[in-house]
């Protein structure tokens, strides 16, 4: 079967290889957008500060700031007083020439261990220096004497460096290990001997953080006497090779990939002291095939709080470990009929008696408080809108700040309560999609704000709401030069009398005597929102363009997917596609209902879920989808990761029917539009066969697909020819096709 294949793609290789000539796109005119203006720089989104870190006594904020540009460009380390909004220069440029490398940063998936963003530098907890990581390299950064030095000089890769709590030790990862280094001496010292490519030592694996959202696998104690660490056994992990095609002898990277079904990666956690001996296993149970997805330390010092879930993905525990016995017990347990949402909402107060929890249990993510013997005293939230994230407690004056959906859906707004449930209260005001970061007195933060017609802008204010300064403005005077149409929301009925949010932009110029072409835009499933009162960046601006082209776009955030509580993700349990395609068939029928819309002539298109999900609209909903973009999609769940599709549509093999029927490629016979389907060859998150399996069930069934393929190219499609390249090409295969 496998030569079968083989043969077949073989023979289609040509339409595989023959899109980089697509047809030449319309001429531009000024004042409308086009692919090369979109995806080329300077960003049309404008441009943020860079490195914002708060100083450990919350009092300053520090950022990069680039001066000049192209050969003349510089970077420095600037200041700025969270009371006054004073700036000065803390680190000058020649200075961090002589620490950071100038070097180009080396291209990595942003998916894995790639969702986790490489600090740039790190504050020491008593303010008096810098740490910076440079590829094999790490520099102490004395901020009094304005002089640097080598701690960790170039011998092997290292990741994940950490200031221990009272600045005498750094620790990182190198070679599977965890490693400290002495500030003072700079002697460097082993707290793992062991480590392998197979069994991780303080490191964490491609999955966990992927599908868990875990960033590191290691912690220190507050007394910074231990560090508690991961140690993740993949010798049972399925390698899967990332075959380099350019290579003329087929190399390939083996990638520890644990498959829907497989096996997964077996997880301890250890406790080393600082003065030596042992490291301790913690009692996380006799049963292996769990998740341990997050590991934290209580405020004595003595003890490790350890989250135990379930392979069904439907019991989380919270043990309480002792640091030296590995003793553990059980202080809270959640269970959900459906699967529970993994979260950092939590928090250990300092009393070592009291922790903040959120909960799913209503069916919307609320804060509570317990002790640790699992007994609530209060809950601090209610409603039915959900918490987004835990911002931060204030346990000097005991107030919780929290992101929420309370005041809407699409938007994110901070807001304050008592640790007793009162005074509930909202803090940001400017309707839209706040993104903050709180500093460690929490009395300031940082406001990244924006709106679905506004780049983002920082602004510092008070947790009065009182605004401080501004970080960065971030005004694109260009966008006006687009004369950018306005993004509507709507509220759309399904058929079963379930409002769903939409969106839609129409054409500059729009006439309602005549008729459109819509373009739909779709991702659909778990942890994603599509229909957002925040900036959309490149996508959204590619979606203005294509409105310039005379279509309109529209845009629905079906069951399943994010932004409305564990209510509104619960039907898609057991089976993708479904309830999704269901909602969006019920999105065309109220586009059927516009006067406007040419019901003939609607696209659609979305990448990953989205792709997957336009193959669920293009082969299942012939009559309502003409054409259909998929980046990235998946085919066929056997291919995807454990963690992630078994916490939707369940285990394996009991649930072989759920795989079955959540598949579109099932359905590819009933293709009866075109299809666009693009796809790097190295992705590591959905496998290339995906798009192989698909093309093969397409040959079987006589439909042809077109395909572009992106040789060693990730999940994102990040290269900026290439994603230049396969955005010129959507664009002409939707005018060629709508």
């Amino acid at each position: 079967m496998r030569n079968v294949w083989r043969s077949r793609i073989a023979a289609v290789a040509v339409l595989a290889v023959s899109f980089g000539a697509a047809a030449a796109l319309a001429q531009k005119v000024p004042g409308e957008l086009t692919v090369a203006r979109i995806y080329s720089q300077p960003s049309l989104s404008g441009q943020l500060a860079r490195g914002l870190r708060w100083s450990p006594d919350g009092k300053f904020l520090t950022y990069f700031e680039r001066k000049g540009s192209g050969k003349d460009a510089r970077l420095e380390l600037w200041s700025l007083d969270s009371t006054s909004g004073e700036r000065k220069l803390l680190v000058s440029s020649e200075k961090l020439l002589s620490i950071v490398s100038a070097g180009p940063a080396k291209a990595v998936q942003a998916t894995g261990l790639g969702r986790i963003a490489a600090s740039e530098y790190q504050w020491a907890a008593d303010g008096s220096a810098l740490l910076f990581q440079t590829g094999e390299s790490l520099t102490w950064f004395d901020l009094k004497t304005q002089s640097a030095r080598q701690l960790v000089a170039g011998k092997a890769a290292l990741a994940d460096p950490k200031i221990s709590p009272d600045g005498r030790y750094v620790s990182f990862v190198r070679e599977h290990n965890l490693w400290i280094v002495d500030v003072a001496s700079g002697k460097e010292r082993a707290i793992t001997r062991g480590g392998t490519e197979e069994v991780r030592k303080g490191e964490l694996d491609w999955v966990y953080p992927e599908e868990l959202e875990i960033k590191s696998a290691y912690w220190w104690a507050p007394d910074s006497s231990a560090i508690a660490y991961l140690e993740m056994n993949e010798g049972k992990v399925t390698q899967y090779p990332l075959v380099d095609f350019s290579s003329y002898t087929g190399d390939a990277d083996l990638e520890r990939y644990p498959v829907a079904g497989g096996a997964n990666p077996v997880v301890h956690v250890y406790v080393a002291q600082l003065q030596g001996g042992e490291a301790r296993q913690m009692d996380t149970g006799a049963n292996d095939d769990i998740y341990l997805p997050r590991v934290d330390w209580l405020h004595d010092s003595r003890h490790v709080a350890i989250q135990r879930l379930n392979r069904p993905q439907t019991e989380l525990e919270l043990l309480i470990a002792d640091a030296a016995t590995g003793k553990s017990r059980v202080a809270l347990q959640e269970k959900d009929a459906y699967w529970i949402n993994v979260s950092d909402d939590y928090y250990f107060l300092k009393d070592g008696k009291r922790m903040v929890w959120s909960s799913e249990r209503s069916g919307y993510r609320h804060l509570y408080l317990y002790d640790l013997e699992g007994k609530q005293l209060a809950q601090l939230t209610k409603g039915e809108w959900e918490v987004t994230a835990l911002q931060g407690v204030d346990e000097t004056r005991g107030t919780v700040y929290f992101t929420a959906t309370e005041k809407s859906q699409m938007e994110r707004q901070l807001y304050r309560v008592g640790l007793d449930g009162a005074g509930f209260a909202r803090i940001t005001k400017e309707n839209g999609t706040h993104n903050v970061s709180l500093n460690s007195t929490g009395d300031k933060f940082i406001d990244t704000y924006s709106n679905a017609m506004t780049p983002p802008r920082q602004d510092l204010y008070g947790t009065d709401g009182a605004r401080v300064t501004s970080i960065a403005e971030n005004k694109v005077a260009e966008l006006a030069d687009y004369h950018l149409s306005p993004v509507e929301f709507l509220s759309v009925p399904s058929h079963d009398h379930v409002m769903l949010n939409a969106m839609m932009i129409k054409p500059r110029n729009f006439d309602p005597q005549k008729k459109y072409p819509v373009l739909v835009y779709t991702y659909g499933g778990p942890h994603v929102q599509v229909v957002v009162d925040g900036w959309g960046g490149a996508g959204f601006l590619w979606h203005q363009m294509m409105a310039q082209k005379g279509y309109i776009i529209f845009a629905l955030d079906n069951r399943g997917s994010s932004g409305r509580g564990h209510v509104f993700e619960e039907p898609i349990h057991l089976r993708f596609g479904a309830q999704e395609l269901s909602d969006q068939r019920d999105g065309v029928a109220y586009l059927r209902s516009l006067p406007y819309v040419n019901a003939k002539r609607i696209g659609i298109w979305g990448s990953s879920y989205g792709g997957h999900m336009t193959l669920h609209a293009i082969f299942e909903d012939p009559e309502d989808f003409k054409a259909g973009f998929a980046g990235a999609p998946v085919v066929d769940w056997h291919y995807y990761d454990s963690i992630y599709t078994e916490r939707y549509i369940g285990v394996l093999p009991q649930n072989e029917k759920s795989y079955q029927e959540s598949s579109p490629i099932e359905n590819v016979a009933k293709l009866r539009g075109k299809l666009l389907v693009a796809h790097g060859t190295g992705d590591d998150n959905v496998h290339f066969a995906n798009t192989l399996a698909l093309l093969n069930a397409a040959i079987t069934a006589g439909k042809a697909i077109e395909v572009m393929p992106f040789p060693g190219l990730g999940h994102g499609i990040n290269d900026p020819a290439a994603r230049r390249l396969m955005m010129e090409r959507a664009t002409q295969f939707f005018l060629d096709n709508l």
